[in-house]
């Protein structure tokens, strides 16, 4: 498309501005509202945003693109489907309607077609960082993930997150020459305009991280000014005001403005000689006229676009551009009132009583939109089941071990039992691989690259773990960030639904910091990203390292998140089981995430008692995987002593102190409080889950009080005094750390056998 063909797209645009603006006015202003709570919409942040995304859908794109929409400009994006005819007209009515169009896009929720969903800031700005990454490595893996540029839709304000930095600092990411971020430099947030948003330290900082950098600052009206006798002074004087100075020009009218754009420097005269020549038309043009509401300015900007590194193209943007509300500093929530809709409205020619008129199918207009929507076409996504996992290797583990050895182990026996579910396996760290056990899983699957590079320690002998960076690698590693990792899990857990090749990623991170990274692998499962995160060593058991890494509220993670089965075992055995049903539910359908806390205690493997009868020992498997086991039976017993994870052991040893005092103690081990809180819900007719393993481990016929004991915050099992309405203590960690011996910590909290013992007593006596 040249220069002369300008013209249909410019119609769209325009077109894009009115349905935008629309869909939000109707949500606000038409459709009934019976509670009075506003609804809102960004009709500002979406102006700000038309021209980008219509330069970039209509001229731009190809197929194999994917674009992260920021997440303001929603209607934006269902504006340009509804043209393309990929979303019904009786959507643009329900906007931020139940059952209709998303507030922000979402994969998952949105009826229209979303390629990332967005919505808290910063995270969706970088997914399609982590989207390239999953595409090359299905692509060197299994192949048919093809080819395409991966756009992150930005808005300036949105750059203040550090989630952002994080992913742009990784060393990794200058590598993906497809990844391309339009940043909307509108210079305004929620409340204000932003006084110190500079486009050259943005500018410096993106290029010192090696991306190529592209500024698109003035549209073809300003530039050709600049050429004019006092053009430069002009020039120099839009540069250099600050960014309040601007936007207030844009609130003046034509005799205002030439009373204030000169300024007071040296180049006053020249400015003030240049614009005395301009009609009030023009002039006020001119002031608006940005590079990031310049079609051809865009058009141009695109094409330089360097595909052997990332790039970021820094456009210029008037926030609110072209509506009523163009630049003012608090314009973020406004919205339109009806008389100002109605004369928007007339302005373009259309009728506010009819606003969702598409282009006749004739019009130059609509002929762009037909090719358009041709060339983006996509076929489905043809889902492909993945291979079956094990549920049970039929070893028992002996001797002494922790759960955090068993992760590893496991993931070397699924290699040699089942190489094709093993083939799907994408290990992820944040430099801890070797404190986390997976030393030997890495060792014989190799870490992935895209392209061969060699291990200079190969030939070393005292270096245990081996660094092989190729395409056939399984294992990825990323710096010290653990949004970085979570986000690309979240991506690796995708690939099922944009490419129909199925990935099992399991990330392990050192517990403590898994609420750092809780935030956006949350936001990875509502985007439906299947995971496993595995947070190793955790809680006061790691008592040498102090109370900074002791994780205290990490249990209840799986009581709290959605589309996540929590699980903390005790034995190896129990995470052999676990991890294999866990790797079962990814990558597919109605799959879920889990979140594994394991433990670097040393246990007697023998303390699990697993039953030797096949049949017995699957109804245990099954028990684990569902939640809950009896370790310890008692005829009649006095009280339940209730464990989970590390604090097995001071709880059978404090059943047999129990037992020397006459006071029966039956002994049941918790793997996943979610998964009972969901049973026990359930039960009350409050969800569909199943019951059965309340039945099994808690039946009404042996109910006696509960001691609960976790090393983790007490409340995560206070409610199975609920199951039965017993009596019960909780026993868990509810202040910070200190450092000491195991013994010494678990006194300090309560957790001991003798705190075990006195609450039991206390029950029972």
């Amino acid at each position: 498309m040249d220069e002369r063909d300008l013209g249909p797209l410019a119609d769209i645009e325009q077109r894009v501005l009115w349905l935008a603006t629309s869909m939000i006015h109707h949500a606000n202003r038409v459709r009934p509202n019976a509670t009075g709570l506003k609804v809102g919409g960004h009709q500002a942040s979406c102006a700000s945003m038309v021209s980008i995304m219509t330069a970039l859908w209509f001229d731009q794109l190809r197929p194999g693109d994917r674009v992260a929409v920021k997440p303001h400009a929603s209607p934006v994006l269902h504006a340009i489907n509804y043209l393309l005819g990929e979303l019904d007209e009786s959507y643009l009515t329900r906007l931020r309607e139940f059952g209709g169009l998303q507030s922000y896009p979402s994969r998952t929720k949105d009826p229209d077609p979303v390629d990332y969903s967005t919505g808290s800031v910063g995270i969706g700005a970088t997914a399609p960082i982590w989207g390239a990454v999953a595409r090359r490595y299905v692509e060197t893996t299994f192949g048919g993930a093809g080819a395409g540029r991966q756009y992150s839709l930005v808005g300036d304000a949105e750059l203040d997150e550090g989630a952002v930095w994080e992913a742009i600092l990784d060393s990794s990411v200058a590598e993906l020459g497809e990844v391309v971020w339009i940043v909307d430099l509108n210079r305004q947030s929620l409340d204000r305009v932003v006084p110190n948003i500079a486009a050259d330290r943005l500018e410096k900082m993106f290029g010192a991280a090696g991306w190529q950098v592209i500024t698109v600052k003035f549209g073809a009206l300003l530039e050709e000014l600049f050429l004019r006798p006092g053009g430069q002074p002009l020039r120099y004087r839009i540069l250099q005001m600050p960014n309040p100075e601007y936007q207030r020009l844009l609130r003046c009218q034509a005799d205002e403005l030439r009373t204030r754009l000169p300024g007071d420097g040296p180049g006053a005269d020249a400015v003030a000689e240049l614009i005395a020549g301009l009609d009030d038309g023009t002039l006020t043009r001119a002031i608006r006229n940005l590079g990031g509401h310049d079609l051809d300015a865009l058009r141009k900007a695109y094409s330089t676009i360097d595909d052997t590194r990332p790039t970021i193209i820094l456009a210029y943007t008037i926030k609110g551009h072209a509506l009523p509300t163009e630049g003012h500093p608090q314009n973020h929530s406004s919205l339109l009132t009806v008389p100002q809709y109605e004369e928007f409205g007339a302005g373009l020619g259309m009728d506010p009583a009819n606003p969702w008129a598409r282009f006749g199918e004739n019009t130059a207009a609509g002929l762009l939109c037909a090719q358009t929507a041709a060339a983006l076409h996509r076929d489905d996504t043809v889902e492909k089941l993945p291979p079956a996992v094990p549920a049970d290797f039929g070893r028992t583990p002996s001797g002494t071990s922790t759960t955090q050895a068993a992760l590893g182990r496991t993931l070397l026996d699924l290699s040699r039992e089942s190489p094709d579910a093993a083939q799907r396996v994408v290990t992820v760290s944040p430099d801890v691989s070797s404190t986390t056990n997976l030393a030997g899983w890495l060792n014989k699957v190799g870490v992935w690259s895209p392209g061969e590079r060699r291990n200079w320690f190969d030939d070393d002998s005292e270096t245990i773990m081996h660094w092989r960076e190729r395409p056939t690698g399984q294992h990825m590693e990323l710096g010290i960030a653990e949004t970085n990792l979570v986000g690309l899990m979240g991506e690796l857990g995708a690939t099922w639904s944009r490419w129909g090749e199925p990935l099992f990623p399991i990330g392990v991170m050192y517990d403590p910091f898994v609420e750092r990274a809780l935030e956006p692998w949350s936001y990875g499962i509502y985007a439906g990203g299947q995971s496993i995160l595995v947070g190793t060593p955790s809680g006061v058991t790691l008592a040498a390292e102090g109370g900074a890494h002791q994780s205290i509220t990490t249990p209840s993670i799986g009581l709290e998140q959605p589309g996540c089965i929590s699980y903390e075992p005790a034995f190896a055995i129990d995470v052999e089981w676990i991890l294999l049903s866990c790797i079962g539910r990814l990558g597919r359908s109605g799959g879920s995430s889990s979140y594994l806390r394991l433990s670097t205690r040393p246990v007697d493997q023998r303390l699990a008692a697993v039953p030797t009868d096949p049949a017995a020992r699957e109804r245990r498997r099954r028990q684990v995987v569902a939640g809950a086991y009896t370790v310890r039976s008692a005829t009649n017993a006095q009280v339940t002593l209730v464990a989970m994870g590390a604090m097995l052991t001071e709880t059978l040893t404090a059943a047999e102190r129990l037992a020397d005092q006459g006071i029966a103690a039956e002994v049941v081990c918790v793997t996943s409080p979610g998964l009972l809180f969901e049973a026990l819900q359930a039960r009350r007719g409050h969800g569909d889950a199943p019951t059965w393993i309340l039945d099994q481990v808690f039946p009404a016929q042996r109910a006696a009080p509960i001691v609960s004991v976790l090393d983790g915050h007490p409340h995560t099992l206070a409610f199975l005094q609920t199951i039965n309405q017993v009596r019960g203590i909780s026993l868990g960690v509810s202040r910070f750390g200190q450092v000491g011996t195991l013994d010494d910590v678990y006194l300090y909290h309560g957790i001991d056998t003798d705190g075990i013992v006195r609450a039991a007593l206390d029950l029972t006596q």
